[in-house]
């Protein structure tokens, strides 16, 4: 266990509880007031209080801001290869100081400890995919000009200046840090709004990037409510990066497009997993249990919407109960344990309302349906349900937690109806033994992502491809060329030799057409693009 934690074997009457000098050390790099006002933030685990950090006014985001701005402009005139040093170096203590992020995820965010890994995992792969990538991205390209060979083009990428990054407490690490790297790899500053429920986290990935080298002044953080802290970084930043809900995505997107800034919004999902007629049905089972349950449901990629073919529903149901009812629950900040705490009890709430709405209105729960205080104060048990309707509040809208209904479908043509039937399309999954199969009927599912024998780390982890959502589930992408991109002014630069546009000194405008006519005609005849 990392010093940062209270370790109650060494002192029984303890909590899990950061160490109050560590969070002041955390603390002193937020963008905020001397004696201002202090956000007290609570872990769930135990529902004690876990740190007390300050919470930054519009006016400190204007200072960070600014401060950022004026810091921009000798990191963009680094090479990106220079710049790529500090991701490598950045990817390398991430996995070196893992025991202390893992335990900080948990305490803020709840969930089990092998969920938590692939925030480090997340991180460390964002990081070198960047670091090793970005020049090729980045890189100018010499593009066919207006007349061959006399219009000689450069396309180039430049920074856009000031990214503002507003981040949700689900993945308190992945959301935070690696929406981050790509926009500090463009020759961009950072100013950040981490969830005031998962600052800890935040703070700590952006101590590690100030140790693996980054310049002083390039990436700020600010804490605060998004109502005030995070809508100033959306009032003033250069492009604006958001994941949240949808309604607040909306907003967000309003914003920026007023002021004529760019965004990207990741945003709700209510996603489908579809098991085929020839799926391999214990993996399956499997992959569900992952696919439902990691982070307990409280991940927009997760699979909300368990659809299986009528020739296996019956061998699928039996065996995904059976290993649901095997899950172990638990809050330890240790591995061993298969779903941990829902974040508070505005997700209890809204779990249990959902449940117990079904359950009134006549579906049927499989198994769990219960919260378990005996375990943590949030925590509730993974739930399956059958015979749900649209009547039920949980058939469209996302729930956010250990809740999964289960439908059975007759084809792959109802699958992908059933899929599509829902205003989000983040992500999907599909399972069958004949990939092929599956890449068709992927082709047909409208989201962002769709994995085929996975259900959402294989898209997530695969950073070379672009992810993100369709519909009401987002704008923009991120990972891949175009996460990158994003971050950047696309730039036209044509030199023009000889011969211009616009006619020749001496010659007839008449006489300058027919010429530039003959001249069109024979650049289609020989291929020109």
């Amino acid at each position: 266990m990392a010093d940062v934690i209270a370790d109650p074997e060494l002192d029984p009457t303890a909590t899990y509880a950061v160490d109050p000098t560590r969070a002041r050390t955390l603390a002193a790099r937020v963008v905020a007031s001397p004696g201002g006002e202090q956000h007290v933030s609570h872990t769930p685990m135990t529902g004690a209080p876990l740190a007390s950090l300050p919470v930054s006014t519009p006016q400190d985001v204007t200072v960070a801001i600014a401060t950022a701005r004026a810091a921009q402009r000798a990191w963009a005139r680094l090479s990106v290869e220079q710049r790529g040093k500090v991701l490598l170096r950045f990817h390398d203590l991430v996995l070196e100081r893992q025991v202390e992020l893992l335990d900080l995820i948990q305490l803020e965010a709840g969930k089990a400890r092998s969920h938590a890994f692939e925030e480090v995992a997340d991180c460390a792969i964002v990081a070198r995919h960047y670091a090793r990538k970005a020049p090729a991205y980045l890189k100018d390209l010499k593009v066919p000009g207006g007349i061959p060979v006399l219009s000689q083009t450069v396309v180039g990428h430049r920074p856009k200046g000031v990214v503002g990054i507003v981040s949700p407490w689900n993945y308190p690490l992945s959301l935070a840090i690696t929406d981050a790297l790509p926009a500090l790899m463009a020759g961009n500053a950072v100013v950040l709004r981490p969830d005031q429920q998962s600052s800890l986290t935040a703070l700590a990935g952006h101590e590690l990037l100030l140790e693996a080298g980054l310049p002083e002044g390039v990436f700020q953080v600010v804490l605060g409510p998004g109502s005030s802290t995070g809508q100033a970084i959306v009032d003033q930043a250069d492009y604006v990066c958001y994941t949240g809900s949808t309604p607040t995505g909306r907003v967000v997107g309003q914003a920026a497009a007023k002021r004529l800034v760019g965004f990207s919004l990741e945003l709700g999902g209510k996603n489908a997993m579809y098991v085929a007629a020839d799926a391999d049905v214990p993996r399956a089972v499997k992959g569900a249990i992952r696919a439902c349950f990691a982070s307990a449901g409280q991940l927009c990629i997760s699979a909300e919407r368990l659809l299986v073919h009528r020739d296996v529903y019956g061998e699928f149901v039996t065996q995904f109960v059976e290993a649901v009812e095997a899950m172990k629950l638990g809050t330890d900040l240790a591995y061993g344990y298969d779903m941990g705490s829902l974040v508070g009890q505005s997700q209890l709430d809204t779990v249990t309302r959902h449940v117990e709405d079904a359950r009134s209105k006549g579906a049927i729960v499989l198994t769990g349906g219960r919260a378990r205080p005996d375990i943590g104060p949030f925590v509730h048990e993974p739930t399956v349900l059958s015979g749900v309707t649209e009547t039920m509040a949980c058939r469209n809208d996302e729930t956010f937690g250990p809740v999964v209904s289960i439908y059975e479908v007759g084809s792959d043509d109802e699958a992908v109806a059933f899929a599509n039937d829902t205003e989000y399309g983040l992500n999907a999954s599909v399972w069958t033994r004949d990939v092929g199969r599956g890449r068709e009927i992927a082709s047909r599912i409208q989201t962002g992502t769709v994995n085929i024998n996975d259900g959402y780390a294989a898209a997530w982890g695969s950073v070379g491809a672009p992810m993100g959502g369709m519909k009401a589930s987002g704008i923009g992408r991120r990972h891949g060329r175009e996460g990158i991109l994003k971050y950047t002014e696309s730039q036209n630069v044509t030199a023009q030799h000889l011969v211009g546009f616009g006619g020749l000194p001496g010659v007839p405008e008449d006489k300058y057409a027919q010429g530039m006519s003959v001249a069109l005609r024979a650049m289609k005849a020989l291929g020109f693009k």
